[in-house]
């Protein structure tokens, strides 16, 4: 099985926008997911690390990249292909609520 890398994006406005039937099956589909084994959390804050020559570690608050929407989540999923892990996630709180997940493929370092 290949391994994925997701992150959820959605903001408090797209996610209160949607269906509450909706959002409650979503939820529930994320339990499912980690009751099969996925590695799920929720963003907190991030801190950008970074080492110049291995010389002097320096840390900054925040995120590197920026979005549109706000990082939600995160996961690592077991899949046997890219298709069936877009559909694992296609059914999770970020995809359903006016969000986005990314699905990465992990590659293993040489």
């Amino acid at each position: 099985m290949a391994k994925f890398v997701t992150i959820g994006y959605g903001s408090r406005e797209g996610y209160e926008r949607t269906a509450i039937a909706v959002r409650d099956a979503a939820h529930a589909h994320d339990e499912t997911l980690r009751k099969r084994g996925v590695l799920m959390g929720i963003a907190g804050a991030p801190v950008q690390v970074r080492n110049p020559d291995a010389a002097q570690v320096e840390t900054t608050s925040g995120p590197f990249l920026s979005s549109s929407l706000p990082v939600a989540g995160f996961a690592v999923i077991e899949a046997a292909s890219l298709a069936e892990a877009v559909t694992m996630v296609s059914q999770t709180p970020c995809a359903v609520a006016h969000g986005v997940v990314e699905v990465w493929p992990l590659e293993e370092a040489p």
